[in-house]
């Protein structure tokens, strides 16, 4: 008994080594460096980022214009019934039959019911029109809304044609077949033959008046076929000029604001049919108050049943990048001139020549932030300090820093973080800017940027 007790009393007990678990080590570290990031996110201001994008900003206004053409109403010569050789707003030449007048109304039914029974649309009209169908759906750009508009003119214009030929071999034929004494008048002047009339047609830049513009009670009268009227009576309107104007009445401050920037054309928008087309421009001041002068030489017959037209002018359209007001700061940088800039030898950085004081020099990387038209670089305030002296390559001529001069720009932070980008403004709206794309030193489309660029520093770190 007494050797058992011996052997038990000589053993000792150790305890057991614990092994390293990596996977606990592992999640404590991810742990411990999520908990610092949450932290360092709520301690620090958030930045929010924005996805440059190329846009385009336009400042349009839009308004009631007068129209003022020169036009003529001509009046009936006798009584009678009349009856129109022409359809509404065509070109004729003078000498050309534009209505007769009967002493009672003319039935040209049974020879345009025997027309319209018997070929429909000539083969070659049909042929042109397809042609044009085609030629447009090749062509056709969404962007170009306005282009269906054109071509339902160009096939209205094209149907009118073969249909001003039919009717007046209608009413040449209903003339033949009547006994009644008939009298055709011919147009004195080459024009645009219109059948509305409004009192206005005597209207000139000269003589127009504010109450002009009032077309709540215009008032315009149609002239059709069959009407009876009196001699003396507007029997159609004859425009003989494709020069027209639009009058806009304008504000004080639009005005001058007009003037002072020297607008001599401005492009407009016409709410119609979406029509866009340059004017030459002019502000008239009358009477107190002040109007703009919109005039053009072309697209008149487009407009000429219009007295009034809903037009917008458009004072700006720009395109390129669009980014926010916010983004942009404003930094001051040393300028340089771009004769003492110089390679650092085996590397590929750039940089300057800075003297010692001694009679030595040193190569100086820096990074370039923009090189103006003449010639100056612009570089940080922290790549270079005040009073350094520069030394012109391969040249006794020297610089000394200080000169500082301002850009506009944005924070970059495609890298994480924040480099400064130069930005042209080409125009502005109250929340986005349009700057030039693709310069230099500047923004691309897609960059990322600092929405709100006076709440970060150059090179801060940024978390998007």
């Amino acid at each position: 008994m007494a050797s058992k007790k011996d052997k038990s009393a000589n053993i000792s007990k150790f305890k057991r080594k614990r092994e390293l678990n990596l996977g606990m080590f592992l999640f404590a570290i991810v742990f411990i460096y999520l908990i610092v990031t949450i932290v360092m996110y709520f301690s620090n201001d958030n930045i929010s980022v924005y996805e440059v994008r190329e846009g385009s900003i336009v400042r349009d206004t839009s308004y009631t214009g007068l129209i003022i053409r020169e036009e003529t109403a001509v009046s009936a010569q006798a009584d009678g019934y009349v009856s129109y050789y022409q359809n509404e707003n065509t070109k004729v030449k003078a000498g050309t039959n534009i209505y007769a007048l009967s002493p009672a109304p003319l039935n040209t039914n049974e020879t345009v019911s025997s027309e319209e029974g018997s070929g429909g649309v000539d083969p070659p009209v049909l042929s042109g029109v397809i042609l044009l169908l085609q030629n447009f759906n090749e062509n056709y750009r969404s962007s170009d809304f306005s282009s269906v508009y054109s071509l339902g003119d160009e096939i209205d214009t094209s149907l009118q044609d073969t249909y001003r030929e039919t009717r007046m071999q209608h009413l040449d034929a209903a003339v033949s077949a009547s006994s009644l004494n008939v009298t055709s008048y011919a147009s004195e002047k080459d024009g645009i033959v219109a059948f509305t009339v409004d009192g206005m047609e005597s209207l000139t830049k000269d003589t127009f008046t504010d109450e002009n513009f009032d077309n709540t009670e215009y008032e315009n009268t149609v002239l059709s076929d069959q009407m009876e009227i009196d001699a003396g009576d507007p029997v159609y309107r004859l425009i003989t000029s494709e020069d027209w104007s639009v009058i806009v009445r304008l504000d004080k401050e639009t005005a001058e604001s007009l003037t002072k920037d020297d607008v001599t054309s401005i492009r407009v928008r016409v709410d119609k049919d979406s029509e866009t087309m340059w004017a030459d421009f002019s502000v008239i001041q009358r009477n107190g108050g002040y109007y703009g002068c919109l005039d053009f030489n072309d697209s008149m017959i487009r407009y000429a049943g219009d007295r009034f037209l809903n037009i917008e002018l458009i004072l700006e359209d720009e395109s390129g990048l669009k980014i926010p007001r916010s983004s942009v700061v404003e930094e001051d940088f040393y300028v340089i001139p771009q004769e003492y800039l110089t390679g650092g030898g085996n590397s590929s950085d750039s940089g300057f020549l800075v003297s010692s004081g001694d009679g030595g020099m040193q190569f100086k990387a820096v990074d370039i932030y923009d090189v103006s038209e003449d010639g100056e670089i612009y570089v940080s305030r922290d790549d270079l300090d005040v009073g350094d002296v520069l030394i012109q390559p391969e040249s006794d001529n020297t610089f000394t820093v200080g000169v500082t001069k301002s850009l506009q720009g944005v924070y970059n932070i495609n890298r994480g973080y924040a480099v400064f980008k130069k930005v042209s403004i080409l125009c502005e709206n109250d929340e986005y800017y349009i700057v030039e794309e693709g310069e230099d030193y500047g923004l691309y489309n897609y960059d990322h940027i600092v929405q709100n660029g006076s709440g970060v520093s150059p090179d801060e770190v940024v978390f998007q």
